[in-house]
């Protein structure tokens, strides 16, 4: 990404309240921003350095809501470092005229190259076969893998990484089949719009990529799994309560569910389970035939810098538009 050029000063006060790469804090400095850079701030640090400060800069452990939000006596952007929206209230922050971004173009073939790799992972029961090598087991017809080439992929959500997903699978010879009910006519070479009857009959993979809201909370449950013509792989690179954990399992245990690949969960805070949280991970686990990562999809080295590169470029952009200078 290029900095957007800008001769005058923008005297905005800005916080940083998580990890980001120093070419923000950079970035905004050469433009006359103030910045305060407190990565490690808990809530209370966050509340007390609020106000006066015409922009937050976040990640996702900083809840957004109404009463930290009341601290923010200036406040005017609130820029997500990442894809996910769901820890600002977005309702709240519009009444108050606050302009809220993202940078999910930035981290999106991160997902997609993770997409792909968990994907390969369950069709050729790697994980399953790493472990068994390592006890000193050689099994090779257990193993035997499926082939990607020609079954079909049903994407949920065409935004940045569901058609970044759909731009990886173009080389693996797959029927790539996309819904997104605020998206139409996009369509192409890579993919084909289609209805969820579509995909239901059709399906052999499904792979979310869509924002946690209140209609997409366990978007993928029982009901929805009962649908299904063939018994099916699922990917969640998106919001763990996107899937519904109990319906989940059992699809697994039906035979109905073949493999899952989950970059992310319901409770991700796993010394903070409660039993019933406790008891549906354990399940989870036992299942040989289910990968998990720690909310990695969309996190190398190279989106770390893209993220902050496309927030420098978003802000000095919108100061423009708010009149900030």
């Amino acid at each position: 990404m290029n900095e957007v050029l800008n001769p005058e000063p923008i005297t905005l006060n800005v916080l940083i309240v998580d990890d980001l790469h120093p070419c923000l804090m950079e970035g905004l400095s050469k433009h006359g921003c103030k910045v305060l850079y407190l990565p490690d701030a808990n809530r209370a640090e966050i509340l007390a350095a609020l106000p006066n400060k015409d922009v937050l800069v976040i990640r996702t452990k900083t809840i957004v809501d109404k009463a930290l939000l009341d601290q923010a006596n200036a406040l005017k952007i609130i820029a997500r470092a990442g894809a996910g929206m769901d820890n600002i209230d977005l309702f709240e922050a519009e009444k108050r005229n606050i302009t809220c971004f993202n940078a999910g173009e930035a981290n999106s073939d991160a997902v997609a190259e993770q997409s792909l790799a968990m994907l390969l992972m369950l069709l050729n029961n790697l994980f399953r076969a790493n472990q068994q090598v390592k006890a000193g087991i050689w099994q090779r017809e257990a193993n035997r893998g499926i082939e990607l080439a020609g079954k079909t992929v049903a994407i949920i959500g065409y935004g940045n990484t569901g058609s970044a997903f759909a731009s990886k699978l173009s080389a693996m010879k797959v029927k790539v089949l996309a819904y997104d009910k605020y998206r139409s006519n996009f369509g192409n070479s890579l993919v084909q719009e289609c209805t969820w009857k579509e995909i239901f009959e059709l399906a052999d993979i499904l792979s979310f990529h869509v924002p946690l809201t209140n209609e997409t909370k366990y978007y993928f449950n029982s009901s929805l799994l009962n649908q299904f013509k063939k018994n099916i792989f699922l990917l969640n690179l998106s919001r763990g309560k996107v899937v519904n954990t109990k319906d989940l399992l059992l699809g697994l245990n039906q035979g109905k569910i073949l493999g899952a690949a989950l970059d992310v969960l319901e409770n991700e805070q796993l010394n903070l389970l409660n039993t019933e949280e406790k008891i549906l991970f354990e399940q989870l686990c036992k299942h040989e035939n289910v990968i998990l990562s720690p909310h990695i999809g969309g996190w190398t080295h190279e989106s770390y810098v893209k993220i902050s590169q496309v927030l420098l470029d978003k802000l000095l952009t919108f100061s423009k538009k708010l009149t900030l200078i």
